[in-house]
């Protein structure tokens, strides 16, 4: 039986360009939804982006658009997707902080579960955020990587999670921690490796939304 390549190759080059084109309406729809504030087709738009995230972030490349958009987009979208339930849980509820936001000159020490132990010596912003989570009833937890976060969804079970992370990490952890729990993510402000930033007051905000339902 002779193999009919070209039909085969048609066939390709249309599915080709057709996830190109759903795609590129995913993107288009995620940053209406963005700059509106008001979702339109999320299901949609986090299939595709989710699954497509190389393209996605090919496509923003293409047309000189900042890649950082594709995380932007999932992150806003699964916050506010997953808000409601957020809000409403009241016991067993987590704060996740890259251990990056440390000060240089940190000496707490890691716990090889549960990540680092927070000292409260105000040098760095993880002060802060650990008071206000012992006042909004959160378990705080400093990790050194995504690895501590399986750690921690084992052995403490939260039932519901704040994540902090770099754009592309936490919209990845966000995507894998929801299908278990309700989430929320911030972004940091400056990321690296040592000594970045976060917006204290938003991360101290959606704590406090906790305690408003």
């Amino acid at each position: 039986m002779e193999v009919p390549y070209e039909l085969l190759g048609r066939f390709f080059v249309f599915l080709a360009v057709a996830v190109l084109l759903a795609t590129v309406l995913a993107l288009l729809l995620g940053v209406y939804s963005f700059k509106r504030h008001k979702i339109v087709f999320p299901n949609f738009i986090l299939f595709m982006l989710y699954l497509f995230y190389s393209p996605a972030k090919w496509i923003c490349r293409v047309f000189y658009i900042k890649e950082e958009l594709v995380d932007e987009i999932l992150i806003e979208l699964k916050n506010a997707m997953m808000l409601e339930k957020f809000k409403h849980t009241k016991e067993r509820r987590a704060v996740i902080l890259p251990q990056c936001m440390r000060h240089p000159e940190c000496k707490a020490r890691c716990d090889p579960i549960i990540g680092y132990e927070c000292k409260k010596c105000g040098r760095c912003d993880i002060g802060r955020i650990a008071e206000a989570a012992e006042k909004y009833n959160f378990k705080l937890f400093v990790v050194p990587g995504d690895s501590f976060v399986r750690k921690i969804m084992q052995s403490y079970r939260p039932h519901a999670c704040l994540g902090v992370a770099c754009y592309n990490e936490l919209a990845e952890s966000m995507q894998e921690v929801s299908k278990a729990v309700p989430v929320q993510g911030v972004s940091l402000l400056r990321d690296g490796c040592y000594d970045t930033k976060v917006d204290v007051d938003e991360v101290i905000k959606k704590m406090e939304m906790c305690c408003d339902v």
